[in-house]
Parts: structure tokens; C-alpha cells; sequence
């Protein structure tokens, strides 16, 4: 009986030990199936298939005429391996071959060609007069499998340092790094493709399969509102200007349209050639080629601030013509004694040695008199003041589509008192950057309406066609903020810089048969650094104005000195 009762425990207890075991697998297989199955799925995927990559086209980006190209993609191959595919007694002589044939260490090579892995990237973006070499040397061999010849891309700029600073360039993958083709690299990378092939576990081809082929999708092409031609006689001039001067510091040129915000060319100087990038003087050490690069790519008309120095002056006539405070041509209003005391200071002017006597606003302004400037500064007061300055922009970037824009330096409005005020006035002991300076005049020469600052005009799609079949052609349209000054004082402001170029420190910038405005300017780059920024600002024709330019040197040591109207 005891015997029985034992029996029937035991056929229970497997029973219950049946069940549990049961209940386990089947919650481990539902976990499996039903949690973790699509990651399974994905990781099975991943090792029986073989993919690689088909670079897409990047897109072209052409000047403002829609027709000269600044950078394109030409056609290029790249090689890969799949170890596996490999026959072992092969191994050895194609990686020789392929080091042969591309210049690689031929150590390095054989590593990755006995890698155990599915594939290896031998070398990217060679041309295919190279790959056909390898092309006939594999039918030779009889080698067919292992070796992949790949459709690959590689970015090209037939002007070479043209607009560098503006255009860019891009890595070894395809991705823009700078300039243009950093911001616009959504539009213009495009989508990659793919090639595809079902492989085993070990990662080695199956018989009676194909590769599969996933198009790549080309990016979308860019006009810019730069001018080729435009750019290349400003990119002449300026480092003409920089060699004569010795600018230690280079220089840059910014030329503007006023009316729709085009820049129709920015140089900067030095520059570099958009085909070699990485190009520096190998003699140096590792920091200082680093450092020298950087400069290099480095757009200072957007990313580095200066004091404007008298240019500035444009806005303090600006505000206090348009608040009412003085005109342009009430003879003997003024008078320069070579000096003005604000708070117990003396602030001298320019050509305190030899003051400028009676003024009107307009001779103020053709002389650059600092005394004259300093006191309209006084009478705006500092909340005025800086209204003004933030309707011209000076309190954010203007949202130029490069990258790495600065914003100005001023002191907060509470902590300006009225010496700081008078420094203001006259353009110094702030910092702005020169794109901040092209914008302001463009808003006083497009009739007084602040605009924003573009380069690209145009997005070309190269996969989406509008009802007509044509390219979706995406237009940027220019972007006008508020009223800065009236047309009135626009007009006043404009006239007054004629009667610069045409009888003040500006004359050397009159030419014969057109009506040039501009204003001359000069400060320290920093304090007590005995460097110097010397620019200026101007425009044409002043009855209807065209065309901005602003022009800035960083130290010039040469014999001519520093001062702007140089």
C-alpha cells in the first residue's frame, strides 16, 4: 500500500515537473517569436546577406547663371573584397596585385583579404582606368568571385580655389563639411543604393542566387546667387590689395545686392583649393598644419567680428536723421575744436592737431570728424541708440545660409554710459562681423528696409518633375524684415556718402562716369595690439543702388599704412 502511495507521488510529481518544463519552453519560445523575433530576424538577415554600399550622385552646384559649374560629382570606382569568396591559394596573389595596382601596403591588404568577414574596403574612388586594369587581370586569372568593382562618386571643383570659403567641401564619404556643402548636404547628399546578395552563415556566396540592386537616388543640384565672374575679379583685386599692403592678417570682400540680399561675391584672402583641402605645409608640426587649415577654411566675413571703426558713422547718421536731431546740409550746426568732453573726457578727433572748424552733417561725414558723431551719440541717448541697433541687426546674425556665423559684441544697454555712448558713435570699442556691416548699408540703400543676406537662390531636384516633366524647380525668395529709416533719410544718408567719394577721405574710390557713395574707416584690432582693421563700405549707383561692397584688410604693414582712405 505504501509502495502504491509512493508510486503515485512520484508519476505526480513528473507529472508537475512535465509542466513546468512545458510552460518554460513555451514561454521561451514566445518570448523568442514575439519579442525578440524582429531583432532575431534582423540579425539573421544581416548575417546570410552580403550588402554594400552604391554612393548616390551628389548634387551640382552651379554659379548665379545657372550654367557654370562650381562643383559636380564625376563618376568613380571603388573595390571591396569578400575574404570568404576567396580561394586560399588566391589570397596571397591578389593582395599583391591590388597593392601593385593601387599603391598600398601590401601587408595591410593581405590582412584584409584573409579577414574573416563578409566584406572589405580595399580602396574607395579610384579611376576606372585603374579598375579596367584590375577588370583584366581578374579574366586572366580566372578569378570571378571575392573581388567587388563598385559605381562610386567623387566631388570635383573645376575652379579650384574659386569661392572657397563660400562652396566648401566634402569628406571621403560624401559628406559635406563646409560652407555650402555642410549646410545643404540634406538636398545635396541624396540617398545611397545598395547591393545585395544572399549569402551563408559564414558569409560565403550560394549557388543559383543574385545579387539584388537598390538604386541610388541622386541629390538635388544648387544655383547660388554668386557671380563666377563677379567673384573671380573681387578674389584678383583683393589679394592684390593684401600683397600690396602686407596684411598680416589677409583680408576679405563682401559685394551685395540690396534689393533681393544676393551675395554676388565674398572673397577671402588667403584661400585654398577646394581639390586638396588638407594641403598645408608639411614642415610644420601636426598643431601648428592643423591650426594653419582651419584658418584656411575659416569664412572671416561671417565668422569673425572687427570694430568698424568710422564706417559704423553710417548708423549714428541714420538714427539721428531719421529721429529729427540735425539734416544733412545746415551749415555752421557744427563745429570741430579737434575735440569733445563727455563726462569729464576729452575725446579727440582723427585730426585733432588740425580741427575741422565749422561743419554741416555732410561735411562731418566726408571729413569722418569723431567730435561731431560723439555728440549726436549724446543727443540719441543710449535706449535710442540701441533701437537703432537692433533694427539693423547688430543684436543677432543675419541667418546667411553658411555656416559658422558670429554674432556682434556690445555692451549690455544698462552698462553704457556716455563715454562708452561716444565710442559707439564713432565705431569703435565693439565688434561686429562684416557680413553685419554689408547688411546695414544694404537696408539704408534699398530705400531703408532691413534684408537678409542669401547665396543660394535655387533647390533643382533630380528626382521630382513638375506637371510639365520638367525639375522640380524650388525657388528661395528674398526675405525683407521691418522699415529700419525712411526713404527719405535713406536718400540723405546715400547722398552724403557721394560727397565722400566725390570730396572726402573716400576720393580714392571715385571713378570717373559713375555715382559711388562710401564711407572710409579704420580701427585697432583689439587693444593696445598696435594692428590695425582698415575698410570700406560703399555702393553704386547712389540714385539707385545696385550693388553693396564692403572691403576689409586685417593689418596692413606695407608703406601705405592703415587708414581706410588708403
Amino acid at each position: 500500500m505504501v509502495g502504491k502511495i509512493s508510486t503515485k507521488k512520484r508519476m505526480r510529481n513528473a507529472i508537475f515537473l512535465t509542466l513546468i518544463i512545458i510552460t518554460a519552453l513555451l514561454t521561451r519560445i514566445g518570448y523568442i517569436q514575439f519579442i525578440k523575433g524582429g531583432e532575431l530576424k534582423a540579425k539573421a538577415y544581416a548575417q546570410q546577406t552580403s550588402d554594400r554600399t552604391v554612393s548616390a550622385k551628389r548634387g551640382t552646384i552651379y554659379d548665379s547663371t545657372g550654367k557654370t559649374v562650381l562643383a559636380v560629382s564625376s563618376t568613380v570606382e571603388t573595390v571591396t573584397v569578400n575574404p570568404t569568396n576567396i580561394k586560399e591559394e588566391n589570397k596571397e596573389k591578389i593582395a599583391k596585385k591590388l597593392s601593385e595596382l593601387f599603391e598600398l601596403d601590401y601587408e595591410k591588404v593581405l590582412k584584409r583579404v584573409k579577414k574573416r568577414s563578409s566584406i572589405e574596403t580595399i580602396v574607395k574612388k579610384v579611376d576606372k582606368e585603374k579598375t579596367n586594369e584590375l577588370r583584366k587581370w581578374l579574366q586572366e586569372n580566372n578569378i570571378s568571385e571575392g573581388i567587388n568593382i563598385d559605381e562610386d562618386t567623387k566631388r570635383y571643383y573645376p575652379l579650384n580655389n574659386l569661392a572657397s570659403q563660400i562652396i566648401g567641401f566634402c569628406g571621403s564619404d560624401n559628406q559635406g563639411l563646409n560652407g555650402v556643402e555642410a549646410k545643404y548636404d540634406d538636398y545635396l547628399k541624396g540617398k545611397a543604393g545598395a547591393i545585395s546578395k544572399i549569402t551563408d552563415a559564414s558569409g560565403a556566396s550560394i549557388k543559383d542566387t543574385y545579387e539584388e540592386y537598390t538604386n541610388p537616388k541622386d541629390g538635388d543640384d544648387l544655383v547660388l546667387t554668386i557671380d563666377s565672374t563677379i567673384q573671380g575679379i573681387a578674389e584678383k583685386y583683393l589679394k592684390e590689395a593684401c600683397i600690396d599692403n602686407v596684411c598680416t592678417d589677409g583680408g576679405n570682400i563682401i559685394i551685395m545686392s540690396p534689393k533681393t540680399g544676393d551675395i554676388l561675391a565674398l572673397a577671402s584672402y588667403p584661400d585654398y583649393n577646394l581639390n586638396d583641402p588638407f594641403a598645408v605645409d608639411e614642415s610644420l608640426p601636426k598643431e601648428e598644419q592643423t591650426k594653419q587649415m582651419q584658418q584656411l577654411w575659416r569664412n572671416k566675413a561671417i565668422s569673425d567680428t572687427y570694430e568698424p571703426g568710422s564706417t559704423f558713422k553710417l548708423v549714428t547718421a541714420s538714427a539721428s536723421l531719421e529721429e529729427g536731431i540735425t539734416t544733412p546740409d545746415r551749415a555752421g550746426e557744427f563745429c570741430c575744436f579737434g575735440y569733445i568732453e563727455i563726462a569729464g573726457v576729452k575725446m579727440k578727433c582723427w585730426r585733432h592737431y588740425r580741427p575741422h572748424g565749422s561743419e554741416s552733417l555732410r561735411d562731418a561725414l566726408m571729413n569722418s570728424c569723431n567730435p561731431v558723431f560723439i555728440g549726436l551719440g549724446q543727443k540719441l541717448g543710449v535706449h535710442k541708440y540701441y533701437e537703432y541697433l537692433n533694427k539693423f541687426g547688430f543684436f543677432k546674425i543675419t541667418g546667411i545660409d553658411i555656416p559658422g556665423e558670429a554674432g556682434s559684441i556690445f555692451l549690455k544697454e544698462e552698462k553704457v554710459g556716455p563715454v562708452e555712448l561716444g565710442t559707439i558713435a564713432f565705431g569703435q570699442r565693439f565688434e561686429v562681423t562684416p557680413i553685419q556691416m554689408a547688411t546695414m548699408l544694404s537696408s539704408i540703400a534699398n530705400g531703408g528696409t532691413y534684408i537678409k543676406p542669401r547665396v543660394v537662390k535655387q533647390i533643382i531636384s533630380n528626382t521630382e518633375t513638375d506637371e510639365e516633366g520638367n525639375k522640380k524647380v524650388t525657388n528661395i525668395e528674398p526675405i525683407n524684415g521691418e522699415r529700419v529709416i525712411s526713404e527719405k533719410t535713406a536718400k540723405e544718408v546715400l547722398s552724403m556718402m557721394q560727397t565722400v567719394v566725390d570730396e572726402g577721405t573716400g576720393k580714392n574710390a571715385k571713378v570717373e562716369g559713375y555715382s559711388i557713395g562710401g564711407k572710409t574707416g579704420t580701427s585697432e584690432d583689439g587693444v593696445n595690439t598696435n594692428k590695425y582693421v582698415t575698410s570700406f563700405i560703399g555702393t553704386a549707383p547712389t540714385e539707385d543702388p545696385e550693388v553693396v561692397v564692403l572691403i576689409t584688410l586685417y593689418n596692413p604693414t606695407g608703406e601705405g599704412g592703415h587708414q581706410g582712405g588708403e
